[in-house]
């Protein structure tokens, strides 16, 4: 709460104000969220059920077609018969991947599922397996299970298949809006789906046998469906090179029913004590769920012969509901209630992947793989960065692929089949480690279940290699290195960092000599801002320098330089060949040289709007900063100055000046004419009117003529007709003298055992040196400063000196 009222009072201040991205971001995405809000909630076995199994149970709306989409337009009708053995082989499958997970969810309580295994039992390195197999997995969910969805509608409402891709894509974009709103998977709405699918999908299965049994149940001609994939006639034996590479193929599609059954891994920590045996439970529930719809849908497309159409809608599960519940009203009610079932689950199985994907990205990125902005919550307290990664990725692949599931499922199951394999390995591992009781009889079911699903990965891998299945082997073998390669780089900084931190400080450097080079481009706004904080640093001489690439751009400058006369000398340097970079780097070497000199590289910046920068800016200011940054004993910085929102302060100050300057004066007015008015009733005796007041100084600054050169509130050099003061330019050296001028180098030299503080003024004809001996700082004696000297003059080199003058600071610098 405290915090609120902080941002509360902030906003109100008028200080800042929002800029217009952050205004629109607020509009849609809502106020910002405070860590406070950041709560967690336990779930009930039910509610776990409901929210954790959608991804799972899902993918039982489009294994069986699958399965049949290899088949039938090979073997033709025989498709539905070998159907059966594919799916009993699918089904052995999951029961080994069931049983292995049912370990870790009681040995690995917190968040991580197969990762968390793989980096615990086999090191983080060869853990980036893993990782790289989930981070695909959840992006081919997303577009898998809402390109399924979307044909799930369109078998309900034909008109909408020519423009399944457009819908995919709006789903998927308003999934992303929703979940940067931070949306949350735990609650209660995000069950319903699964109950209604699995209720609704079972209500099915029940008709449908029942029918059968009576001998009431239809079934379609796939020859004389139009639209369906063609029936193929191959005569080969099972035992064939031919046939057994189309069997794989079929298991191959199959195993994309098995998608998502780790979920419940994931968010062990998420159930109510005790969380591992609560896990476990859900677990094994929705192990059997997943089970008796696998073999219900695969049963009764044997009964039905239900054909995959090309198009990709109607799906086989709308093609058994058409056939089981009639063309009735409530035949169509209950077809119309299982479609929505399907677009629902297929839609909130999609869903899961926008909070396991940002999770699993923070836990990677937390051990130094990925990027350590992942770790970043954004606005609503989501890691909105690994969102948006999340949604561009899905949403090219949906693009690329035309929303189609088939094109889809090659990419599909290499990832989920890798993180299972690593899973079984790393229980196995795990169990030979630790010798629990029975730890024999586990071990033997988690190497099962890695070698199962390690031959599972092979078959895809070789079966669906020109269908999409290179690509996801090319993606594994670019990541995993990129990944370790980045945690190499992380480690190296961090070792820099432990040594540095153990090791004592090293005292401060002492430098005799600081100059500050300001880099000008142009005489702007921008250029003064760097100018102060040039002088601000208190350097022992001041510099600015512009790069010779356009000679009359550099004659315009030198004049504009000069009338406004800023108190720092302006250096011309010629850069035929237009490497700015190694210009700036030769110039700092140079000025290097003498051991005891430091430099510091001012750059100023206009700054503008994040995109409008982008268009304007060409980085030059970085790559000098990045040149520079890399020479000893010398360091960059970039002043960025927002010039639009600066002028409106400076006019608005103006403005408020002026209006106090005309009330002063219309002030004085108004006495002055009260004293007039005076003086005519004065008495006869002779008495004097009051003396008329003196004016104000706002008052007098509008009847003063200012100096141009005084525009930005600094003084002009001296002048030579100031009296009792000399013009340096005519000093001969002999005798005393009093002089002014402006700073324009300070630099500290040392004499013997001893320092002396030089300073160099000018007043416009001429130069002079001060030598301050045993004196390293006088406060106020600065670059900028104007200042008087009295004392001897004489000639040193041709240019007048004094040594220890009496001095008068008349305008300290700004």
């Amino acid at each position: 709460m405290a915090t609120r009222k902080a941002v509360g009072l902030l906003d109100r201040s008028g200080g800042l104000t929002d800029t217009f991205w952050y205004s629109t971001k607020r509009r849609l995405l809502g106020p910002p969220l405070v860590n406070q809000d950041l709560g967690e909630q336990r779930l009930s076995n039910p509610l776990a059920l409901g929210v954790l199994s959608p991804d799972g149970i899902s993918s039982s709306a489009y294994g069986t077609e699958e399965i049949l989409i290899a088949l039938v337009p090979v073997v033709g009708l025989a498709a539905f018969t070998l159907l059966l053995p594919m799916t009993l082989v699918v089904l052995l499958v999951m029961v080994l991947v069931l049983l292995s997970y049912r370990e870790i969810v009681m040995v690995y309580i917190r968040p991580g599922g197969s990762y968390v295994v793989a980096r615990e039992n086999f090191g983080p390195r060869i853990a980036q397996v893993c990782a790289v197999a989930l981070l695909i997995d959840y992006v081919v969910t997303v577009a898998v299970q809402t390109s399924a969805g979307t044909a799930a509608v369109a078998s309900a409402i034909p008109a909408i298949g020519p423009y399944k891709l457009e819908v995919t894509v709006g789903v998927v974009l308003l999934m992303a809006f929703g979940n940067l709103r931070g949306l949350k998977e735990a609650g209660r709405s995000f069950a319903v789906p699964t109950y209604l699918f699995a209720g609704a999908v079972i209500l099915m299965i029940v008709v449908g046998v029942i029918r059968d049994l009576t001998g009431n149940l239809g079934q379609l001609d796939p020859a004389t469906l139009h639209g369906a994939y063609k029936l193929g006639s191959s005569t080969e034996g099972l035992i064939s090179g031919a046939m057994i590479f189309t069997l794989l193929r079929a298991f191959a599609n199959g195993g994309a029913s098995l998608t998502g059954i780790e979920a419940v891994s994931d968010a062990v920590g998420a159930f109510r004590p005790p969380e591992g045996r609560n896990a476990r439970k859900v677990l094994m529930t929705e192990g059997a769920i997943l089970g008796v719809l696998i073999a219900g849908i695969s049963w009764l497309a044997f009964r039905t012969h239900a054909t995959p159409y090309t198009a990709g809608y109607p799906t086989v599960l709308a093609q058994e509901a058409q056939i089981i519940f009639g063309g009735g009203f409530f035949g169509k009610a209950f077809f119309y209630l299982l479609q929505l079932a399907t677009m629902l689950i297929l839609y909130t199985g999609a869903n899961t992947s926008f909070n396991g994907f940002p999770f699993l990205t923070s836990y990677v990125a937390g051990d130094s793989y990925l990027p350590r902005w992942l770790l970043k919550r954004g606005h609503r307290l989501v890691f909105s960065n690994a969102i948006i990664v999340l949604t561009i990725v899905s949403v090219s692949l949906i693009i690329i692929k035309d929303a189609d599931v088939n094109s889809l499922v090659p990419l599909y199951a290499i990832g989920v089949f890798t993180a299972f394999s690593m899973a079984g390995f790393g229980m196995a591992r795990y169990q030979s480690r630790h010798r629990t009781p029975g730890w024999r009889h586990r071990q033997a079911i988690n190497l099962a279940a890695g070698v199962m699903t390690a031959l599972v990965v092979a078959v895809f891998a070789v079966v669906k290699f020109t269908e999409g299945a290179w690509v996801v082997v090319v993606l594994f073998a670019i990541l995993v290195p990129a990944l370790i390669r980045m945690n190499r780089e992380y480690s190296a900084e961090n070792e820099v960092l432990e040594t540095i931190s153990e090791n004592q400080a090293p005292p401060p450097p002492h430098y005799a000599r600081r100059t500050v080079f300001v880099f000008v481009d142009g005489f702007d706004l921008a250029t003064l801002a760097a100018l102060r904080y040039a002088r601000s640093l208190r350097p022992t001489s001041i510099r600015a320098v512009h790069f010779v690439i356009d000679s009359v751009r550099a004659d315009k400058l030198r004049e504009e330089w000069t009338r406004a006369n800023r108190g720092v000398p302006l250096d011309f340097i010629d850069v035929s060949d237009r490497r700015l970079t190694r210009a700036a780097a030769e110039l700092v070497e140079r000025e290097i040289a003498d051991p005891g000199t430091h430099v510091t590289v001012v750059l100023p910046r206009r700054s503008y709007s994040a995109l409008l920068g982008r268009l304007l800016h060409d980085r030059t200011a970085d790559k000098i900063a990045a040149v520079v940054s890399r020479i000893p004993r010398s360091a960059a910085t970039i002043i960025p100055y927002d010039v639009e929102s600066r002028v409106r302060v400076l006019q608005e100050r103006q403005a408020a000046k002026m209006a106090a300057e005309a009330a002063d004066l219309a002030d004085q007015q108004a006495r002055t004419e009260e004293a007039e008015v005076a003086d005519r009733h004065a008495t006869p005796n002779g008495e004097k009117p009051p003396p008329l007041p003196e004016p104000t100084a706002r008052a007098r600054g509008l009847l003063k003529k200012r100096d141009p050169a005084d525009a930005d509130g600094q003084p002009g050099e001296a002048s030579s007709q100031t009296p009792g003061v000399t013009p340096i330019g005519s000093l001969t050296g002999q005798g005393r003298a009093t002089v002014e001028g402006r700073i324009r180098v300070v630099e500290i030299k040392p004499v013997e055992r001893n320092s002396v503080l030089a300073c160099e003024i000018s007043d416009g004809t001429g130069t002079l040196t001060a030598l301050f001996y045993g004196r390293s700082h006088i406060p106020g004696i600065v670059c900028g400063a104007r200042v008087r000297f009295k004392g001897a003059v004489g000639i040193k080199n041709g240019h007048p000196v004094m040594i220890n003058p009496a001095y008068e600071l008349i305008f300290p610098a700004v």
